[in-house]
């Protein structure tokens, strides 16, 4: 049995970015919730997402849940590897992105790999190996303020180089834009010396591009945009053909909840568009610590206004609550309070019957998911670039949309019950 591509996904939300990109390029894509005990039949699957917790992990347990990831995944003969990290570089100067890569490429016998988050469709695009957001560079579009992961450099030369062994060069624009020729010779001029290489990545025929030159290599590293181009690649060589049905998944019958704990922008203002015609209640960290509130309090909350419509539970708030949350909890713990919260809130809800969950933020996904329990998600049609329907499959199927912060429109919860429904 094998498996044409094999990925590890460093959070639950950039897992199912990457399946959604490869449903949509024609690849029967399966989603596993962390590394399987066993083998698993894979033989209806072209590619597999194992979805990792990892990347506000401390980097060693980072590395280690990585390459047991990759073993798995080894023993299915993968044509070729994808270690998926956000499209924003989601790290700190101890990583993970840099330790887990040079782990995966030890692992794996390999001396060089690139570094490609662009996901233009969604903003981000790199320029002179500056990251950029829209229009702004990643340290001025809001990152700089993520409680988690702060991103307060937008040189990914300068930040791949402070967490990784090897050096770090640029296939600048010019070179990507003559082509993919083009853009192997520069690997090839670049491997001698280094190890990585950061591509510039203005337009998705730029990462058609990359995806072409990167055809060879064993291991590929980058955001979910990078995946356009593979399913073409395994084509031209004969290993598989695109698929028209890749993201068919089950009718659901049943009711909706909106669960948004990221305080991204885009996500501040999906809370505040569905609040407008959709009953919603907020999650203060600060009162259920104190004891103030409790899970009972908002289930009987849900039971009073379910037959309203779809409701929303959110911690969403604005970079100056979070700091204000923060300095008397701690970071760790504030967000530690919201992910045990959300965990035992969608169990409760799933006992009441609820089938369908819209899913805010990576960290509240991993914190959702993991109460679900699923051993595997099949991916389904997006509903956002980068952000699939999911089914959970089992004696009764349910359907999941798991959102990274920034992702989708103002409208996107509202988007995805339609869809749910």
């Amino acid at each position: 049995m094998s498996v044409l591509l094999g990925c590890i996904a460093d959070d639950f939300t950039g897992a199912t970015d990457l399946a959604s990109f490869l449903v949509k390029s024609g690849m029967r894509t399966v989603q596993l919730i962390g590394v399987p005990d066993s083998p698993i039949d894979l033989t209806e699957a072209d590619a597999v997402v194992i979805a990792l917790k990892s990347r506000t992990l401390p980097a060693d347990q980072a590395i280690q849940q990585s390459v047991a990831a990759l073993e798995w995944l080894k023993q299915y003969h993968c044509e070729q590897y994808y270690f998926k990290y956000c499209s924003t570089f989601d790290s700190t100067e101890r990583g993970n992105i840099g330790p887990v890569t040079d782990a995966l490429l030890n692992n794996l016998g390999e001396s060089f790999t690139v570094i490609c988050p662009s996901l233009p469709v969604n903003g981000r695009t790199v320029y002179k190996g500056h990251l950029f957001v829209n229009d702004s560079l990643l340290s001025e579009s809001g990152m700089q303020h993520h409680p988690l992961t702060p991103m307060k450099d937008a040189n990914l030369i300068r930040v791949m180089s402070s967490q990784a062994e090897g050096t770090v060069g640029l296939v600048p624009f010019d070179t990507i834009s003559k082509g993919t020729q083009a853009i192997e010779q520069a690997y090839e001029r670049l491997a001698e010396t280094h190890r990585y290489a950061v591509v510039d990545t203005l337009s998705n025929d730029d990462l058609y591009a990359i995806g072409k030159a990167s055809a060879n290599l064993k291991l590929l590293t980058g955001g979910s945009g990078l995946s356009v181009g593979l399913a073409k690649n395994f084509e031209d060589k004969g290993l598989f053909k695109i698929r028209d049905n890749s993201a068919e998944l089950s009718k659901v019958a049943g009711d909706a909840i909106v669960l948004s704990g990221s305080c991204s922008v885009m996500t501040q203002k999906q809370v505040a568009c569905f609040k407008q015609s959709n009953q919603s209640k907020k999650i203060s960290p600060l009162d259920i610590a104190s004891g103030k509130t409790t899970l009972e309090d908002y289930l009987a909350w849900f039971d009073e206004n379910r037959n309203t419509g779809t409701l929303m539970f959110y911690a969403t708030d604005t970079p100056e609550n979070i700091k204000r949350i923060q300095s008397v909890l701690g970071v760790e713990k504030a967000s530690q309070i919201v992910e045990e919260f959300m965990a035992g809130l969608v169990t409760a809800l799933d006992q009441r019957g609820v089938t369908k969950f819209v899913i805010a933020g990576g960290e509240t996904s991993g914190a959702v998911i993991k109460a679900l329990n699923p051993s595997m998600l099949k991916i389904g049609a997006s509903i956002a670039p980068g952000v699939p329907l999911a089914e959970i499959s089992g004696e009764f199927a349910k359907l999941v949309a798991l959102k990274s912060g920034n992702f989708g429109n103002e409208e996107f919860f509202k988007k995805a019950v339609e869809m749910m429904s």
